[in-house]
C-alpha cells in the first residue's frame, strides 16, 4: 500500500518586501475610496475621510493596519488632546470605517503577507465621546420676517437692478415659505416647477442634501404658504428679463447676470443670495442682533409650520431630513408656548367634562 502525498492547500508565499507592502497599502486606500463612492457618498465626504486617514498615517509612520489600541490611546490622548471635539469625532469615525473595510475586504491578505490580524484600535475604552451639535439658530418672529419681506418687496419698485433683486427676493421667500436650503434653491431648473401636482403645485428638489454626505436625496416639496404665487410672479414677470431660452434643457430657475461661454445664462451662486439676504436684513430689520442667513430662514419655516399645527413627520418630509431628531432641532417655539399648550389642554378637558355632565 502506497501512502499518498498530502499537500497543504495554502499557497506558500515568500516574505513580503517593503515594496510589496507599500503597493498593498496604496491599493487598499484606492479600494476604500472606490467602495465609498460605490456606496453613494459625496466626493467631499470621501475626501475628508482620506485626509483624516493620511494625517493619522503621517503621525504613525507605518501602515494603519498595524495600529493597536495603545497607539490610538497615545494619538487621541496626547496628539489630539486639545483638538476640537468635531475633529476628534470625525477622525475616530474615519479610522473605524477604514478598519471595517480592512476586515471585510483584506483581512486574509494582510495576514498572509504580514502575519497580523486586522483589528480596529478604537474600542469602547478609548473611543472619543460626544456627538457634533449643529449651531443653535434662533429665527426672528413671524412679525419680523413679514416686515423684512414687506420692505424688500417695496424696494423692488425703485431698485437699480430689478431682475437680480427680484430673483434674490424669490430665492429667500422659498427658504422661508417651504424650507429650501440655499443650494437646493440655486440648483433648481425651470422645469422642476410642477404646477399641476397636488393641491398647490410642487417643486422637484433634485439636489437635496444627503444624510452624512451620502449624495443627493430627491424629494417633492409642495408649494404651500403661497410659494406657488411667488414663483408664478417670478416666472411670468421677472425670469424673461435675464434673456435666456425657457425651452433650453437644464435651464436654471434662478439665473445669474453672468453668461456661460455659449452665451446662455449661468446659474446663480449661493454667495449672491447670502449677501443679498444680509443686506436686506440690515436695511429692513435693523433691530435684529444677529446675521440672518438662508439657514435661519429654514429654521423659521419649520418653527412657523409647527406653531400653525403641522405635525413633525410632515415637517421632516418637507425639509428632507433623514431623522426626526434633526427636525426637532429646527423647531423653536415662543416663550409662552408651554403655557399656551397647558391652557389649551385644560380647555379641552373642561369641554369633555361639560359633555359628561349633560
Amino acid at each position: 500500500m502506497v501512502l499518498a502525498v498530502v499537500r497543504d492547500l495554502r499557497v506558500a508565499r515568500a516574505p513580503a518586501t517593503p515594496e510589496d507592502l507599500e503597493a498593498l497599502e496604496t491599493d487598499v486606500l484606492a479600494g476604500f475610496v472606490l467602495a465609498r463612492a460605490a456606496a453613494g457618498l459625496a466626493d467631499g465626504t470621501i475626501a475628508a475621510d482620506v485626509i483624516h486617514l493620511e494625517q493619522v498615517r503621517a503621525w504613525f509612520g507605518r501602515p494603519l493596519w498595524e495600529m493597536e489600541p495603545g497607539d490610538a490611546d497615545a494619538y487621541f490622548g496626547k496628539v489630539l488632546r486639545t483638538a476640537a471635539k468635531g475633529t476628534r469625532l470625525a477622525r475616530s469615525q474615519a479610522i473605524r470605517t477604514f478598519f471595517l473595510f480592512l476586515e471585510l475586504r483584506h483581512k486574509a491578505e494582510i495576514h498572509q503577507m504580514t502575519g497580523r490580524v486586522v483589528e480596529c484600535p478604537i474600542d469602547e475604552m478609548n473611543r472619543p465621546r460626544g456627538h457634533q451639535q449643529a449651531k443653535l439658530r434662533i429665527p426672528p418672529s413671524a412679525e419680523q420676517v413679514t416686515r423684512l419681506f414687506t420692505g424688500w418687496r417695496e424696494e423692488l419698485s425703485s431698485c437699480r437692478k430689478f431682475a437680480p433683486t427680484a430673483r434674490n427676493y424669490t430665492a429667500c421667500r422659498l427658504m422661508a415659505d417651504v424650507g429650501l436650503r440655499v443650494n437646493e434653491a440655486r440648483q433648481l431648473d425651470l422645469p422642476d416647477i410642477k404646477w399641476d401636482l397636488g393641491r398647490f403645485g410642487k417643486l422637484h428638489v433634485r439636489k437635496g442634501k444627503g444624510a452624512r454626505g451620502s449624495g443627493p436625496r430627491e424629494r417633492m416639496v409642495p408649494l404651500i404658504n403661497n410659494a406657488g404665487g411667488t414663483l408664478r410672479w417670478f416666472v411670468e414677470d421677472v425670469w424673461g428679463q435675464f434673456g435666456d431660452d425657457h425651452t433650453r434643457p437644464g435651464v436654471p430657475l434662478l439665473l445669474s447676470e453672468r453668461k456661460n461661454a455659449d452665451g446662455t445664462s449661468a446659474r446663480i451662486g449661493d454667495e449672491a443670495v447670502r449677501v443679498a439676504l444680509a443686506q436686506a436684513a440690515t436695511e429692513h430689520l435693523p433691530d435684529w442682533p444677529d446675521v440672518i442667513t438662508p439657514h435661519v430662514l429654514r429654521h423659521f419655516c419649520a418653527s412657523q409650520l409647527y406653531v400653525s399645527g403641522m405635525d413633525l413627520i410632515a415637517i421632516q418630509e418637507l425639509l428632507g431630513h433623514a431623522w426626526i431628531a434633526t427636525t426637532m432641532r429646527y423647531v423653536h417655539v415662543t416663550g409662552t408656548h408651554v403655557e399656551d399648550a397647558w391652557l389649551a389642554g385644560q380647555q379641552r378637558a373642561a369641554t369633555r367634562l361639560e359633555g359628561l355632565r349633560r
